[in-house]
This record gives C-alpha cells, structure tokens and sequence, in this order.
C-alpha cells in the first residue's frame, strides 16, 4: 500500500451548509497548535462551535499537511461498547485502512498508521471517550507523524494531551453571527436588540443560530426581551448551574416553548432517529399528516433544531445531539418513546423489503442503499430485540445477514443474531428457521468454524418440519440453508458435502433463486476442487464466477475466483491462472473482508512462487502481513501461514518454513500438528525434512497416510505424500524412492494434474542421476525443462 500523498484529500471534511463566521484569532491559535505526534483537544460545551471551529483549522492547514482526515463519531452507540473497537473501526473506514479483528483494533490501526504523515481529526468524542482515547494513545505512542484534533465536551485524559478551551464568541464575532443568520445584517435598528440576545445567550453560536432562527415571527428587540430571565426557563437549573447548562438548556427551552403543535410533535418524534435520515423515513414515523409533516419539517430547519443536507441525490437530516438529547426527554415526557420506536422500527423493515430485490440483481446497490441506513437499521434491531414480543427486531436482523456477511461489520452482526435467536429458542418456526440460517450466513466470514454450521443443520432440520410449498422465501432460505450445510462438510465428508451443494444449486435453479443457485455452483465446483477434478471444476466456476460477478457479489465471487484460479493452475496454465488470482485479490480488497481478501491472495503468492517469483510473492503478502503485524493476536487469514512456508521453503530458509507452518496452530483447538489441514501438513514435512529433523517429517507423513479416507478422495494430497515420502527415502533406500515417485507421477497423470506431473519428472531425473542412469535422467531433465 502506498503511503505517498501528493495533495491533501478533504473530501472527509463536513460540508459546510451555512457561512462561517469569525473565529480569526482561535483560527490561528489551534493552527499553530497542531503538531505530529500529539494531540490536541478542541473542549467546551455543546454549542460552543468546537466542530465548525476544527473544520475551519483543518481547511487552515490542508497546504502544510499530505492528508488531512475527519472521522466524524457522533453516530457511534453511546460507551462504544467494546472500548476502542467502534472509534477505531470508524478511522478505518475514513482511512479505507483494512482492521483486522483481535483483541487490540486501536493498535492494530496505530500499526498501520505508522509511517503516515496526516492529519486525523476525531469529531464528537464525549460520548465514546473511552474507545476514543484508546484510539488517541495508540496513535501518539507509535505514529510520530500523525497529528490528532479532536473535539469533545470533555478532555480525553490521555497522558500528553493539550486542551484548548473553545470560548464564546467575541461580540463583533457574535453580532456579526446572529444578524446574519437573522437576515438583517446591516440593519441600524436590529443591532441593538441583537447586541442584547447575544449578552443574554453567551455568545454561544448554537443558541445565537437558535434564536436567529425566529427572526421572521419577532424582532431582534422582541427575541432579546423574550430572553429577560433565560434561567427561568431552566428546568430546576440554579444561576450556578455549569455554563453549558445555563446556555443551552435556556436556549432550548425557549426554542421549544415557541414551536408550533405539529414542530414540537414532530420535534419529540424525530429523536428517535439516528445521525442522518430522508423525508419519507420521517413520514412513515412521525404519524402526521403528509402536508403537516413537511411544513413542520421545514419549520425545524429554520428555526436551527434540524440541520439539512440537501447536497446528495435525496436531502437527510439529523439533529445535533444536543438537540436529540432534548427531544428525546421531550419524547419520554409526553409518553410517546415505545409507540414511536415501533413505528421506527416498522419502517426499518420496509425499507429493507423495499431494497430485497437488489439482493438478486445488484448487489452491491443493496450494500451501498442498506450501509446508508444501517445506523437506524442497526438501532431498530436493538429496539425490536427488547420488546416482550421480538418479532420484528428479529426479522430485521435477519434481513441484515447480507450486510453482515458482505462487510467488516460481522462481529456486530453476528452479536446481534445470536440474541435474536436466543429469544426464538424452542421455536418450531418459519422465523426462527430465518434467524438460525442468517446467523450460520454470518458466522461463515466472522468465526469460521462449527458454531455456524451447527445453526444451519438445525434451521435444515427445523425448515424439513415446515411446509414450503406455498413460500417462496421460505424456500429460498432452505436453498441457502442446504447451501451453508454443504460448506460445513467440505473437508469432514466431500460425498454428502457435494450432494447436499448439488440439491441445494438444482432447488435454487428451479425456482429462480440466483444468487444461491450459483454460489452453490461455485461451492460444487470448489469440491471438485478439492477431489482433484480440476477440468469439472472449471466448467463450474467459470459460469459461477461470472455470474456472481455480474450481479454485484464481491465476497462469493472472489472466492470464485481464486478457486478457478488453483484449478486452473493444476492444469498448467500457471500464467492463465495468476492472472485471475489478481483478479480475484482485486475484487476482495474493496469489502475489507480479511477471510476473502485472505484467500484470495494466498492463491495468488503460491502462484507467484510456482512461477519462479518469490519476491513477488512476498509482496503480494505484504499488505496481509502489516493487518497481521499491527494486531497482538492475527485475524483468522485462510492459507496466509502456509503461502508464507512455500516463499521460505522456495528461498531455502527451511527453519522459517517450519515456524511459519506451525503458527498456522494457533487457531486449532489442540495444536499438533496432525490436526492441520493435509495441504499444511505436507508443507511442515517437507519444512522439517529440509530443516535436518526426518524423523519428525516422516512421523507427520506417517500420520497422514494413516489418514486413509482424506488420501482416497484427494489424489493430490495421496501424490504429495508419496514424493515426501520417496524424497525421504532417497539417500537410504533409493529404489523405494524410485517406486514412490513413480507411483505419485501415474496418480497426478490419472488426474490431469500437470504441475505435479512436471514435478515428478524433475525429481525421478534428479534420482536418476545420481544412480549414474545419465541417458535416461537427460531424457526427462529436458521434458521437465519443456514442460516448465
């Protein structure tokens, strides 16, 4: 990944929806202020204009930095549950920088921030400010070039930081604000009303923009009297209340109290929302009539209690969190929160039956519409799951499987599924069998392992007791069900594992189900795969992929891919099969999914090394390796330990081989090595037998042979095995070593594999050789040259 920057990038930055307003000399100040290695807080109440404030400085120093970043975090649940996980995972993103998983994502993120030189601004830190200053001490501790800004209600108590104290505005500044928000800059005789409102306000720019916003019902004279005594207005605040609660609060209560019926309806209601919502969402939830609604709407907007952000293809809104803050106790008061949040959450779920069509055609519109939403999506789950009856929260969750699968945000899904099925235990169920089948759908990327599998056998089990006849979604999610079932066998039993993908793909075929229909074309053709029958597996992923491709599904189609990429390299085009190994690394890198950016790329380095290229294979393996670095325990990575043992062993560092071939323990249960996959165990034999330690290789190889069942179904497997073994054999009883080659040449021969048939040749020539057969070593010494 290339750190090299030629301009700073401020595309992260906020737009900027209303003029900017003095601020000079705090301008100045904080900008003198920012430097590489530390972090500077922008502190102060709500509504002392911290944000706009960071913006501007940001803007201010865009020609002194390569980068400048903002990571906005008002939209993050509130504690960022999991410490720093949510602060560093929303970097992340800004960044497009991949996290892995583990226990230490802000130093994972530090790791690989650390030879960057940018600006990082963090927006609206106080109510993740544990995750936040997580994320902050990684980065001051172990990147000297990243500068940090942040802004928060609060310091974040990190041992280095400087707080900057954000005060009011000065007076010009102020008038200058209020008369302009007001529409009446310039005006003599609405200055000194103005001058007044802004005594009494504090200078605050949000309740200055508070008030403005009802210059069109009273003058500026009128708004300053309505302002006599703003503490009255506080509710039980005391004159030495903190100042952000004198200021504010008696702005928003005096805001509020000269809201209309339908403004404060609609004012109590809209809190239910999360950061960023569109018109018809406001709609379907606020339970007023649709001309009432957009006046009231409209009325929030100027008077400053709803910000608009009419710039995209549809205008959002949001409120502030201050605002929502009020509008929620205004929410609770009126005794409207649980009949408005199932409204909420009602509409959650049009949505995304709105959008399900996607799923088959346009994947990656779905992924983009859905992630728009997901906040309120996410928080409407939350809500549903609580509920005596949780019925919808648990529909939602399952119709967000996708999302989860597709994306970095697995963990979180798959969190969420296990309570929804929690709350469906003893179910017998069309739903439960839903819940039970997307959780297996998510566990496939997040924890691959038996936990997923186990949920898709029971919602197999449970969909076998219902009748699908008359559903056609229920019979989609049996298709996907069998699908998710047969993924869990590959490698424990390939016979039932290709029946149930091959059940799974003609069921899906014939009833129109594409996606399911041909990512189970793709898993029958990885069992080909992996049975060695590398021309079917072709003929089954080359249409597979395509179409997976076609309709927007990255994650299953770069698997595709890579898979059509190792078969086709056992059938010798090497040159062929890189080329769609980049591919598939290509496709996988934008999801940030490390499992399918992990095995795409292990396909490619183990080509790259097959081709003779083993700087380039490292390379390759680069990126994955500074995800793995950056990390106090690595992300699962499919095939990432074994690429890196086939580059040592290419290179000759046997010692290295054998260390990186035994990490590849640490996921197991047990760590020995007989419990690695057969591809690993072969790999560790021959790392051991080069390293000097035959014993311990002809010990694994031993093992593996015992392992009848597995070298009966992978004639590669069974091949690899007996040239480890004659390669053992070789300098103590070399006609054993003779019959073993020859016995793994007809085996790779039977089964068109041609690199292993060239491999063979190689060593029987070598063999020969040094038997003094020089005619016949030369023979096959030139046929392995050609066929190389």
């Amino acid at each position: 990944m290339s750190h090299c920057w030629v301009m700073s990038d401020l595309r992260h930055l906020p737009p900027e929806l209303s003029s900017f307003v003095g601020r000079a000399e705090e301008r100045a100040a904080v900008s003198g202020a920012v430097r590489p290695g530390q972090l500077l807080t922008l502190a102060g109440p709500g509504g002392c204009g911290k944000t706009r404030l960071a913006v501007r400085v940001c803007q201010d120093l865009a020609e002194a930095w390569p980068q400048v970043v903002w990571a906005s975090l008002e939209d993050l649940p509130e504690g960022a549950e999991g410490g720093g996980d949510a602060v560093a995972a929303r970097v992340a993103e800004v960044l497009d920088v991949p996290l892995p998983g583990g226990p230490d994502p802000a130093g994972a993120l530090a790791h690989a921030l650390r030879d960057r030189r940018l600006l990082l601004a963090l927006d609206n830190c106080e109510h993740v400010i544990g995750g936040a200053a997580q994320v902050a001490a990684a980065i001051m501790t172990r990147c000297p070039g990243v500068a940090l800004l942040a802004t928060s209600r609060a310091s974040l108590g990190v041992a280095g930081e400087r707080v900057w104290r954000v005060p009011p505005l000065g007076l010009a500044d102020a008038l200058e604000l209020f008369l302009d928000r007001a529409g009446v800059a310039g005006d003599p005789e609405a200055t000194a009303g103005a001058r007044r409102v802004c005594d009494r306000l504090d200078r605050l720019p949000l309740a200055l923009e508070l008030a403005a916003g009802w210059a069109a019902t009273l003058s500026p004279a009128q708004i300053a009297d309505s302002l006599a005594d703003p503490y009255a207005l506080l509710d039980g605040g005391a004159r030495t209340a903190a100042f952000r609660q004198q200021t504010l609060e008696a702005s928003m209560r005096w805001s509020h109290s000269l809201l209309d019926d339908d403004e404060r309806v609609l004012f109590r209601r809209l809190a239910v929302f999360e950061p960023g919502f569109a018109a018809d969402a406001v709609a379907a939830v606020a339970g007023l009539p649709a001309p009432a609604m957009l006046k009231a709407l409209r009325g929030l907007i100027d008077k400053s209690l709803v910000v608009a952000d009419p710039t995209g293809p549809v205008a959002r809104y949001r409120l502030l969190g201050v605002v929502r803050a009020y509008a929620q106790a205004r929410l609770v008061e009126a005794g409207e929160a649980d009949a408005v949040r199932d409204r909420h959450l009602d509409r959650c779920l049009a949505r995304l039956d709105e959008l399900a069509p996607l799923l088959d055609t346009d994947r990656d519109a779905w992924r983009s519409a859905v992630g728009a939403e997901y906040p309120n999506l996410r928080a409407a789950v939350e809500w549903g799951l609580s509920r005596d009856d949780p019925a919808a929260g648990r529909r939602l969750a399952a119709g967000l499987s996708w999302l989860w699968h597709l994306e970095a945000r697995g963990a979180e899904g798959l969190t969420l599924l296990r309570r929804a099925a929690e709350r469906g235990a003893g179910e017998r169920t069309p739903l439960q069998a839903r819940v039970l089948t997307a959780l297996a759908l998510v566990a496939d990327t997040t924890v691959p392992g038996g936990d997923g599998y186990r949920a898709a056998r029971e919602a197999l089990t449970l969909l076998s007791e219902l009748d699908l006849s008359a559903d056609d979604e229920l019979a989609a999610t049996e298709h996907l069900a069998r699908s998710l079932v047969a993924i869990g066998w590959v490698g424990v039993d390939l016979d039932r594992a290709m029946a149930d993908a091959v059940r799974s793909r003609d069921d899906a075929r014939a009833a129109g189900g594409g996606f399911v229909a041909d990512a189970s074309q793709a898993l029958v053709g990885l069992i080909h795969l992996v049975r060695d029958e590398h021309r079917a597996a072709v003929e089954h992923l080359e249409p597979a992929a395509a179409r997976l491709l076609a309709r927007g599904d990255r994650g299953t189609g770069s698997s595709a891919l890579s898979w059509l990429a190792v078969s086709t390299a056992q059938l010798g085009d090497v040159a062929r099969a890189a080329e769609l190994a980049e591919r598939a690394v290509a496709t996988a890198r934008p999801l940030h999914d490390f499992h399918r950016i992990a095995i795409a790329t292990a396909a490619l380095a183990e080509l790259r090394t097959l081709q003779g290229r083993a700087d380039d294979a490292a390379a390759v393996l680069a990126p994955i390796d500074e995800l793995a670095a950056g990390a106090d325990s690595p992300p699962y990575l499919p095939g990432w330990e074994r690429s890196h043992a086939i580059v040592a062993l290419h290179e000759g560092r046997a010692a290295d081989a054998v260390a990186w071939s035994r990490r590849e323990l640490r996921w197991l249960p047990e760590p020995r090595p007989e419990l690695l996959l057969p591809e690993s165990r072969l790999v560790l034999a021959a790392a051991l037998r080069e390293a000097g330690d035959r014993e311990a290789a002809a010990e694994l190889l031993a093992g593996l042979a015992a392992d009848e069942d597995t070298t009966r179904a992978r004639p590669r497997i069974r091949a690899d095995l007996f040239e480890q073994q004659a390669l053992l054999a070789e300098p103590g009883d070399p006609d054993a070593a003779l019959r073993l080659h020859h016995e793994a040449l007809r085996l790779r021969a039977d089964h068109d594999l041609v690199l292993g048939c060239i491999g063979s040749l190689g060593a029987l020539a070598e063999l020969l050789a040094r038997r003094g057969a020089a005619e016949a070593a030369g023979v096959l010494a030139g046929a392995t040259s050609r066929a190389r």
